[in-house]
């Protein structure tokens, strides 16, 4: 019954993820990792998923939330089967 008077147990934010990150934490990561990988796609027109895991440090949060956030920015972020990021969708 203790738990179900504590509301920062199922608070997300302190939670820890891999290395002791917070959810917060991992976000401010994977905009980092954005903004490299944006760079390098516009150089090189594409790049696979294994570099965004290498960027993201293979922390399966901050990999998830860095395809996330270059889709929410237009980019085509393939799938399983085309396992790749590719220039924004227009361009």
């Amino acid at each position: 019954m203790a738990l179900m008077n504590n509301h920062s147990a199922c608070d997300p934010t302190n939670k820890a993820y891999k290395n002791g990150k917070t959810f917060e934490e991992c976000k401010v990561e994977a905009r980092k990792a954005v903004s490299v990988l944006s760079g390098e796609i516009s150089q090189y027109t594409e790049i696979p998923w294994d570099r965004v895991l290498e960027i993201a440090d293979h922390d399966e949060i901050v990999y998830k939330l860095t395809l996330k956030f270059l889709r929410e920015m237009g980019y085509d972020i393939g799938n399983h089967n085309v396992p790749r990021v590719t220039k924004r969708i227009g361009q």
